[in-house]
């Protein structure tokens, strides 16, 4: 399109070519400027922007690799700018979340596109994003295919068409249930006996919920939601088509979901899962866990995934209903929150390397959904170390992200990070502004970022993480 209004205005070849080339690269950055503008004013029903992953993976079998490769480049530096605020200051947005795929083409110095994961960890430096996703690891895991998750964390297990072809795009999970595991390691009582016990009870509940999840959506036809399940977002189902075959048969999941292996482990073990007992105990959950899977699924043949919940409001709820019932104790209910799924305790002193190696074995127990974290300094002038762990998320872990600081206050100008007083306010260092009007504080409240302000026991969380590195 370029070249041809470029040849209406010039003569010379070179010239025309130049143009073109010229004003593609203004279209694409248009493009991509669009699009982040878009998601980040376009709000749901309830006022919050939609949770967008843009997935960024250079793969060798894509026909339009070199479009994809500049499309790339483009977004990672829109992000690394960031997008204005009201006072027209760039600032880091929330979303979409950026996923980058590190892989053979991309790992090494001499790969050819490492100029892009450069470009990459300067950007995670700065904006959080993107989060990193191992290929090596993730065709171990899922049968040789490299795929996106649904949102921040939700993986779909391999699932071929009528032709033999795998196939993820267009695939849905029908809902998740998730398992309070701190509670019932309080009522279990020191006796790890009586905890399964319990579990398994709980786990029927589970399979009730995700059944009746089921029942109630085998009859929805595709009127409901044209655009999902007519016009091809989904499927291109017939008008008055129920849906129910696109629930069987592995084409969408059903997600069992838990939460805080940590306190499980300190209530039935009195130790951490990073010793030795209390990760015997933890893997032992999580075998629970898979064994329950595999046999729903022969059972029921619906296709049930175990999930590690993202937990963003979840892990102030469990925690304050059982702080009502239990009241206070110690390292559990007392700290105001449940730790993520299968997650290090955010107080515990542990390596960024030591933590990816161990969470990655969770990882591949959680082949529904999970994400893994290591909170760091500000490490804009330390590019090379960043890259070192982004090389060792190739080598040892699937999925994982960085923690660091973005914020910034619209009183002083202040850059910097926000600190949490004695009350859990927010306030700026420089100028000691708590008017949350003019702040911004940006946080990992798990697998997307959060912007400006959380529940009490998120915000408890928050202030508790310590560095790992």
């Amino acid at each position: 399109k370029n070249y041809k209004l470029a040849k209406e205005i010039l003569s010379n070849e070179d010239e025309i070519k130049a143009m073109a080339k010229k004003l593609t690269q203004r279209d694409l950055e248009s493009g991509i400027q669009t699009i982040q503008y878009q998601i980040n004013t376009l709000m749901t029903s309830n006022g919050q922007a939609p949770f967008v992953t843009l997935f960024m993976h250079t793969d060798e079998n894509d026909p339009y690799l070199d479009q994809t490769v500049r499309i790339i480049e483009e977004i990672l530096k829109q992000r690394l700018q960031g997008i204005k605020n009201e006072a027209g200051v760039y600032v880091t947005p929330a979303f979409p979340k950026l996923i980058y795929v590190l892989d053979e083409n991309n790992i090494k110095k001499e790969s050819k596109y490492y100029y892009l994961t450069e470009l990459s960890i300067k950007c995670t430096a700065k904006r959080m994003y993107p989060d990193y996703i191992s290929a090596k690891k993730m065709r171990e895991n899922y049968e040789g295919n490299v795929f996106s998750p649904m949102g921040c964390r939700a993986f779909l297990p391999p699932y071929k068409d009528e032709n033999g072809n795998y196939k993820f795009d267009g695939r849905f999970n029908i809902g998740v249930c998730t398992i309070n595991l701190p509670q019932i390691g309080i009522l279990a009582k020191n006796d790890e006996e009586k905890f399964f016990e319990i579990l398994n009870k709980r786990m029927d509940l589970v399979k009730r919920v995700g059944i009746l999840r089921y029942e109630h959506l085998k009859n929805v036809t595709s009127d409901s939601s044209p655009i999902h399940f007519q016009h091809g977002a989904i499927a291109r189902l017939k008008p008055h088509q129920r849906i129910e075959p696109l629930l069987k048969n592995a084409y969408a999941t059903v997600t069992i979901g838990y939460i805080g292996i940590y306190e499980a482990c300190k209530l039935v073990k009195g130790v951490s899962h990073t010793s030795k007992e209390g990760k015997e105990f933890a893997l032992k959950i999580m075998d629970l866990l898979n064994k329950k899977k595999q046999e729903w699924i022969k059972e029921t043949g619906l296709q049930f995934a175990v999930y590690g919940t993202p937990a963003e409001n979840l892990t102030n709820r469990f925690a304050s209903i059982d702080r009502k019932r239990f009241g206070d104790i110690k390292d559990v209910t007392d700290k105001g929150y449940y730790t993520n799924s299968f997650h290090v305790d955010v107080r515990e002193n542990i390596s960024a390397f030591e933590k990816f190696d161990f969470e990655s074995e969770f990882q591949d127990l959680s082949s529904g959904g999970c994400i893994s974290y290591v909170e760091i300094p500000n490490m804009a002038n330390n590019l090379k170390a960043l890259g070192t762990i982004v090389e060792y998320i190739y080598n040892h872990i699937q999925y994982a992200e960085f923690n660091t600081k973005s914020d910034y206050c619209a009183e002083c100008g202040y850059d910097g990070e926000m600190l949490l007083d004695e009350d859990n306010e927010w306030y700026c260092p420089q100028c000691g502004n708590k008017d949350r009007a003019k702040l911004t504080v940006v946080r990992r409240t798990c697998g997307y970022l959060g912007e400006n302000f959380w529940n009490e026991g998120r915000t408890k969380e928050i202030k508790a993480r310590v560095l790992h590195i």
